[in-house]
């Protein structure tokens, strides 16, 4: 089979991009032939499919910032590029990831018109939410733009102006849910809560297919599961991701909390964390995040906004490490109370801070979260349920 995977990005930026990298190597694995579009941007991997590439749009002063006006709504250079990839490759299957913005829903528009299939693999919101992320001037949960759009200008939820609001709405407009559940043949949500929301804003179930995301879980075994004295968080420093109410919670408790990740609250956050026993430790790369994650008594994910599908979870479960999760969004899916982790409510830092001295009291089997973890998330069940996707005719 040949599959045609799209991601606005070529490189382990984010979740959505190594998701595309990770699926590509699983399909080749198996025999499928792959082929790539994506933007061109300095930090790709290098691709025999770079040629095909629009080129970079940048959100500075200039030429480069009006193309970046107009990519959202399908420009003629994505048009071209990505119409000559597909009468050069003539793939089966074109794969969706991440192409809000960037490259566009244009794609899934030209692909459907040639008759080839369209799989779309959801990672945010932003088919239900212009700002992608459900939170209202990046703070407030919020559902209002489900059923009516305009609200992201009324709000001014893109960057608190009102005319990148404005634009936001104006690809809303020209997106709308009937021309996306056309244009697409099925849609992959890593989450049921995400599928539900989906449902929520109007889309049909029928078109929508639950599927975990998957690991390599080569990179994340280990020879033993001894556990320090500690417990950690990995993530982006920033106000949706909770950072503050954990702060707030552990400053007060005598156990070590380790905080891996940067973001725009790094500074801050250190300054709260000032005098308490807690380790900010900034960015570290895969071997030290394994390593102290590996070690951790838990992981805590105290997340305030809709997460999706959180590798974070899956690789501190599948390394072993229980999980200390909000009861939010798809976090709650990942988590088996009492074998796995535990749930606390989102924002509520005397409900975290009772969690956290919970987790220290219960014993985990350690070993066997591992092992489930790593069967649950593996890539040959990703690979079988997605197989079972492609030939749904």
């Amino acid at each position: 089979m040949k599959i045609l995977l799209a991601n606005k990005f070529y490189y382990p930026r984010g979740g959505d991009c190594t998701y595309i990298l990770n699926l590509g190597e699983l399909l080749e694995s198996h025999g499928h032939e792959t082929a790539v579009f994506a933007m061109q941007y300095p930090e790709n991997i290098p691709s025999p499919w770079s040629t095909y590439f629009p080129s970079e749009i940048k959100f500075t002063p200039g030429l480069k910032m009006l193309e970046a006006f107009f990519r959202p709504f399908g420009t003629g250079e994505v048009k071209r590029k990505f119409t000559r990839l597909l009468d050069d490759f003539r793939p089966d299957i074109v794969h969706l990831g991440n192409i809000h913005t960037q490259l566009s829903p244009i794609l899934a528009k030209i692909a459907h018109e040639k008759g080839v299939k369209v799989v779309w693999t959801l990672h945010d919101y932003k088919l239900l939410c212009p700002r992608y992320d459900c939170l209202r001037n990046g703070a407030i949960p919020c559902e209002a733009c489900f059923s009516d759009k305009h609200k992201v200008i009324e709000y001014k939820c893109m960057k608190n102006s009102r005319m990148a609001s404005y634009i936001a709405y104006q690809e809303a407009l020209k997106w709308p849910r009937e021309k996306l559940e056309n244009y697409t043949d099925t849609f992959i949500s890593p989450s049921r809560f995400l599928k539900d929301k989906m449902v929520q804003g109007g889309f049909a179930a029928e078109k929508i297919h639950t599927c975990c995301n998957f690991i390599d879980t080569a990179k994340v075994r280990r020879d033993n599961f001894d556990k320090g004295d500690y417990y950690c968080y990995v993530g982006r420093l920033s106000h949706e991701k909770g950072i503050g109410t954990l702060i707030e919670a552990a400053k007060e408790l005598p156990r070590k909390l380790k905080i891996i990740g940067g973001g725009p609250l790094q500074e801050i956050a250190a300054e709260q964390a000032a005098g308490a026993n807690i380790e900010i430790l900034g960015h570290r790369q895969w071997p030290e995040i394994k390593e102290i994650v590996g070690k951790a008594r838990f992981c805590v994910l105290p997340s305030e906004w809709y997460e999706n599908n959180p590798f974070s979870v899956i690789e501190s479960q599948c390394l072993g490490t229980p999980v200390l999760g909000a009861r939010i969004g798809g976090i709650p899916e990942l988590i088996d109370e009492g074998k796995t982790g535990m749930l606390f409510e989102p924002g509520n830092a005397e409900e975290l801070k009772a969690g956290i001295g919970q987790m220290f009291a219960t014993p985990f089997e350690y070993r066997q979260i591992a092992l489930d973890a790593q069967k649950r998330y593996s890539a040959e069940r990703y690979y079988t349920e997605l197989l079972e996707i492609y030939n749904n005719r």
